[in-house]
């Protein structure tokens, strides 16, 4: 359904590093880089998740009400996508566990990236 999610952020750097550990447990890569932006996604596709300072040159900011879902293969590719945010110094937002108010096999954690930016790490398969 989405060509791509774009997510802003205000130092390239440490967002590159956030990102490509954050996202390896849900065998996700950096794909390309620019000064300006860096692209994400399975090997062998195109970018889908893209990291950028925003196009209007102000300062990236939070949306709030806005999260950003990643698919995970395995609860363990949760808890490790989770484990290497934390690392990087992503803010808890909720830490890995089944919610069964989505459904009985949904299991996620929630962060907030180096720019506040919400992230749900979530696996909807059975353990």
């Amino acid at each position: 359904m989405f060509s791509h999610v774009t997510i802003g952020t205000n130092d390239m750097v440490k967002a590159q590093a956030f990102y490509d550990d954050t996202l390896a447990p849900l065998g996700l890569a950096r794909l390309v880089a620019y000064p300006e932006a860096t692209g994400y996604g399975p090997q062998g596709s195109r970018p889908q998740l893209w990291v950028l300072r925003p196009l209007d040159k102000q300062p990236a900011s939070i949306g709030n009400g806005i999260t950003i879902g990643l698919d995970a293969p395995s609860r363990a590719a949760v808890d490790a996508a989770y484990a290497a945010a934390r690392q990087r110094g992503a803010k808890d937002e909720g830490a890995p566990g089944l919610r069964l108010h989505y459904h009985p096999n949904y299991y996620g954690a929630y962060v907030r990236d180096l720019d506040g930016n919400k992230l749900c790490i979530v696996c909807h398969t059975p353990a």
